[in-house]
């Protein structure tokens, strides 16, 4: 592909299209992919659709300001985005350990870009244009915009508008935004006169703003008291809605915090507009040396067809990014991103998702929210599903059967997530059929995360129960059909609420079921999460009751090895967690055993023969069989890349 269809990313790309001036420079983490799962490059296409000239600088060196003078100085402004996944995530695991590849950098190549680049960049561009207006936006902005506690840092931090030295943020899906502050720069307007633009944040010498506004605790206040911050936490989540949502004030220092209201979602015609413009939908070709971008595979035939989630739970950053409000595409507009799938000739005819945040939500959970907002300190779905939801999945439905009578297309699939308890909602099993039939590429992920009913309160789950009556219309469907295809449910160790006790239970159930996970996800304390909260404060924000919390490195490790009981690098690990737990019963030869004895005073392997072929051992005791796994062994794969993505995978 032509580098022409590309943005410009260097002078000399610029010289060639006869520029010797460009308006607006757009600055990424990720390396430029030019395809609308990436934030970044929405943003600078939607800056283009406006007839603005636009630069993009992926992955600049940040060492000096040398890189971001390279194309000379924009006009009116430059446009900073963190990346599709927060960088810390990016970088670090839940243990805090550095991450050996990047698949949002060329060939993987980690130490392409810095820890917390939004806060580098900004600083980096301010040196290289002092007299230019700095804007910060995307994921890592977004969950960063008010105090925050940084669990990298282990402490809590201001605003990242202060440590950027920006001077607008731009929260959630910011086309809206972007629109209205590159107007107003290009027709002179001063960047400090931009205090009334919906979804940004801007900092303020008066606690004064253009909207109606309430105020939360100080930062110093967040910082030095679990409860103020718990108390910011609960209204900074009650006022983010575009309908009802009020502004927030946060003082900071000598200064004030200003956060406006939510920006409206896109519409449906405008949505589509965005989804369509003149993406290349490949890695720029600068990149083809360096072995290419890997985090481009997992999308390049995928079809993002809704925004936003109502699921409501407490660990994930969408309901604070995206907003809880769902606004989805027109059938039309799917229809012709999957056609133009069938003239890419690496395509082979399978279409790998036409999903989202949470892949079947199609329209508001109800209609009253179209009116009224959101209903504050409510969810949809859990504990259990609001009496006024709209479960219909028919436009879903139909949404998918034009998708697969496209010509060229031999299967289509649902790998984003599904939302078992929202689907369980509606009363026929039309759309579950379906799914079974045509849409599962051999294993379905969901989302249980556990099985305690006190651990699920504070993730924000349905209880178990919802998915084990999942569990069992998924099974019978099919058998019913003929195929061989898994369920695999995602589980996750050490959520704030969740005690070693806990931990137990749900080993016990996996034992019984047979199965025992691949992989176990640890509670990672994001920024902007309620979940975080509670880890941090130790406090319900939602109720301001105390919360156990497992935050020592051995005791989340105890947890964690229950999950994962047949390792035998984990067998030293468990035994103590049973013995702490009051478990001891779970020790032994029976087949509701989790694990065997570590030191003598069992069965000798004779003996230990014996019963597993039946026979009596020295003492007379009767036979136990050891029970088997029986299961499938079951993974997590790392989410697939989406604009306005987040740190951490959300099947549903």
């Amino acid at each position: 592909m032509d580098t022409f269809d590309f943005l410009p990313v260097s002078k000399e790309d610029m010289q060639q299209r006869g520029w010797w001036y460009y308006d607006f420079l757009v600055v990424t983490a990720d390396a430029y992919v030019d395809h609308p799962s990436f934030g970044s490059a929405i943003i600078a296409r939607v800056l283009e659709a406006e007839g603005w000239r636009v630069a993009v600088l992926a992955q600049p060196d940040w060492r000096s300001a040398a890189a971001f003078q390279a194309m000379g100085k924009p006009r009116y402004g430059v446009f900073i985005g963190g990346g599709n996944i927060d960088s810390m995530v990016a970088h670090y695991t839940a243990a805090k350990k550095r991450r050996s590849s990047d698949a949002y950098s060329p060939g993987n190549k980690m130490g392409l870009r810095p820890d917390r680049p939004t806060i580098v960049y900004a600083n980096r561009a301010r040196e290289a244009f002092p007299d230019i207006p700095i804007i910060i936006g995307g994921l890592e902005a977004s969950l960063r915009r008010f105090a925050h506690y940084d669990y990298w840092d282990d402490a809590v931090r201001r605003s990242i508008l202060f440590d950027a030295g920006a001077d607008l943020l731009v929260y959630g899906m910011g086309e809206r935004a972007t629109r209205e502050i590159a107007g107003r720069l290009a027709r002179g307007e001063a960047v400090d006169r931009l205090t009334n633009v919906r979804g940004t944040a801007y900092a303020a010498r008066e606690p004064a703003c253009a909207y109606e506004s309430v105020a939360v605790p100080s930062f110093e206040s967040v910082a030095s008291d679990e409860r103020d911050y718990a108390a910011a936490a609960r209204i900074e989540y009650e006022e983010h809605d575009p309908i009802r949502g009020r502004a927030i004030l946060q003082p900071h220092g000598s200064r004030v915090l200003v956060v406006n209201p939510p920006a409206m979602p896109l519409d449906r015609q405008e949505l589509d507009a965005v989804a369509e413009l003149p993406y290349t939908r490949e890695v720029h070709p600068m990149y083809d040396s360096q072995g290419g971008v890997a985090a481009i595979e997992e999308v390049r035939f995928s079809v993002t067809h809704n925004r936003g989630c109502f699921g409501g739970c407490n660990f994930c950053s969408l309901a604070f990014h995206q907003g809880r409000m769902i606004t989805s595409r027109s059938h039309e507009s799917v229809v012709r991103e999957v056609e133009g799938f069938t003239r890419d000739p690496k395509f082979k005819g399978y279409v790998h998702d036409v999903g989202g945040p949470s892949a079947n939500f199609r329209h508001p959970s109800c209609q009253q929210q179209k009116k009224n907002g959101m209903c504050k300190n409510r969810s949809c779905l859990a504990p259990t599903p609001c009496k006024n939801i709209d479960p219909s999945h028919a436009d879903y439905l139909a949404l998918l059967r034009k998708v697969r009578a496209v010509p060229g297309v031999k299967k289509v699939f649902i790998r984003s997530g599904i939302r078992f308890d929202y689907l369980l909602c509606e009363k026929n099993s039309e759309f579950l059929s379906e799914l079974v039939r045509y849409h599962v590429s051999g294993q379905l992920k969901v989302a249980p995360e556990h099985c305690s009913a006190q651990v699920l309160d504070y993730m924000g789950k349905p209880h178990f129960e919802v998915y084990e009556r999942f569990r069992e219309k998924y099974q019978r469907l099919n058998q019913r059909y003929g195929l061989e295809q898994y369920l695999v449910p995602y589980l996750m160790s050490s959520h704030p609420g969740c005690t070693l006790s806990d931990a137990v239970e749900l080993a016990v159930f996996l034992n019984k079921t047979g199965r025992q996970p691949e992989q176990v996800q640890d509670f990672y304390p994001t920024p902007g999460t309620l979940s975080t909260c509670m880890w941090y404060t130790g406090l319900d924000p939602r109720t301001m009751e105390p919360v156990y919390v497992a935050k020592s490195p051995h005791d989340k490790a105890l947890q964690r090895a229950l999950l994962q009981w047949k390792r035998p690098e984990m067998r030293r690990l468990v035994v103590e967690a049973l013995h702490k737990a009051g478990r001891e019963d779970l020790i032994g030869y029976g087949k509701d055993c989790l694990i065997r004895p570590l030191h003598s005073g069992g069965p000798s392997s004779g003996e230990a023969q014996k019963v597993r072929r039946g026979a009596p051992d020295k003492k007379g005791r009767p036979p136990q069989r050891a029970g088997k796994s029986g299961g499938r062994q079951e993974s997590r794969d790392k989410r697939s890349p989406r604009s306005g993505g987040r740190g951490r995978r959300k099947p549903g």
